[in-house]
C-alpha cells in the first residue's frame, strides 16, 4: 500500500521558511498507531491527514509524539494541496475537527483560516517557567499554553530556553510574545511536552495570541511575525469569538510512503 505524502512550507512566501507540515491525503481512516508511526517518522512538528466526509474533509493532526486537537500550519498546508495541487474547485473548504468545524477560504492570493479564538486570563508566574526561559517575563497569561510576556522583541530573540524545565509545566507548551519593531507583535512557542522544542510558525497559538494583542492593543487586526529562525508572517483578526488567520504557502516535496502492506 502507498500513500501519497506532500511537504509544505506553511506561512512562507517561499520554500525554506515558514512551518514544514507533512500532509498526506487519505481514501479511508488508517489505524491510529499507522497514522502515529507516519508523523514520528516524518519527524516534523505536524502530519496532517484528511479523508472526504459529506460536507468537506476530515482533519486529523500529529505531532512526533502525539495527536493534537488544533494545528494552524498544517490545516494552511492541507488546504494548499488541496486548491493548489489536487485541483478543489470551490472558494472555501470545511474541516471537520476536533476543535469543531474550521473553515479555509483562498482569498486575495491568502489562504484565510477560521478558527475558534481561546482568550488567556492572567496567571502567576510559575518558577519553571522563569527559570526555563532564563528569565522572568512581565506577565504571564494561560489559555491551552502559557503566554509569557517581554518587554520588546530584541529580547524575545535572545531567549535560549531550558526545554526539560519547560517539560515540568502542565499546559501544552509556552508562548512568548512582545510588540514588534516593524509589526503590531512577535512571538516564539516552544513546546517540548510534545516533541516540539521550538515550533517554527504556530497558527494555532495566534488563536491565544490575537485576543491578548487586542484588549492590550485596543484593536482587532494585526500584522504578526514568529521570529523563530526560520520565521513566518500572519494576519491576525479577531472577529467575536473566531480568529481569522492568513498567510501563503509552498510546496517543498511530494512523494509516496510504501507502508509495505
Amino acid at each position: 500500500m502507498r500513500v501519497k505524502q506532500y511537504q509544505v512550507d506553511a506561512f512562507a512566501t517561499r520554500v525554506f521558511e515558514g512551518n514544514p507540515a507533512a500532509v498526506c491525503p487519505l481514501d479511508h481512516w488508517l489505524d491510529d498507531s499507522l497514522l502515529q508511526a507516519i508523523a514520528n517518522e516524518n519527524n516534523l512538528s505536524e502530519t496532517a491527514f484528511f479523508v472526504p466526509s459529506e460536507n468537506g474533509f476530515h482533519l486529523r493532526w500529529f505531532t512526533p509524539v502525539a495527536e493534537v486537537d488544533l494545528c494552524g500550519h498544517a490545516t494552511l498546508a492541507a488546504a494548499h494541496v488541496l486548491f493548489d495541487i489536487l485541483g478543489y474547485s470551490g472558494k472555501q473548504i470545511t474541516f471537520q475537527t476536533k476543535s469543531g468545524e474550521l473553515v479555509v477560504e483562498s482569498k486575495d492570493g491568502l489562504l484565510a483560516m477560521d478558527f475558534p479564538a481561546r482568550p488567556p486570563v492572567v496567571k502567576p508566574i510559575p518558577d519553571a517557567l522563569a527559570v526555563g526561559l532564563g528569565r522572568a517575563p512581565l506577565e504571564v497569561w494561560a489559555a491551552n499554553d502559557y503566554i509569557a510576556v517581554f518587554e520588546d522583541e530584541e529580547t524575545l530573540r535572545s531567549i535560549s530556553p531550558d526545554f526539560a524545565k519547560l517539560q515540568e509545566l502542565d499546559l501544552r507548551g509556552v508562548i512568548v510574545t512582545a510588540p514588534g519593531t516593524d509589526v503590531d507583535f512577535v512571538s516564539r512557542f516552544f513546546a517540548p511536552k510534545i516533541g516540539i522544542p521550538e515550533d517554527p510558525v504556530t497558527g494555532a497559538a495566534h488563536s491565544e495570541l490575537t485576543p491578548y494583542w487586542a484588549q492590550r492593543l485596543g484593536k482587532t487586526s494585526f500584522e504578526a511575525r514568529q521570529v523563530s529562525p526560520r520565521g513566518g508572517k500572519l494576519s491576525c483578526h479577531l472577529q467575536g469569538n473566531r480568529v481569522i488567520l492568513s498567510g501563503k504557502a509552498v510546496t517543498f516535496m511530494i512523494g509516496e510512503i510504501d507502508l509495505g502492506v
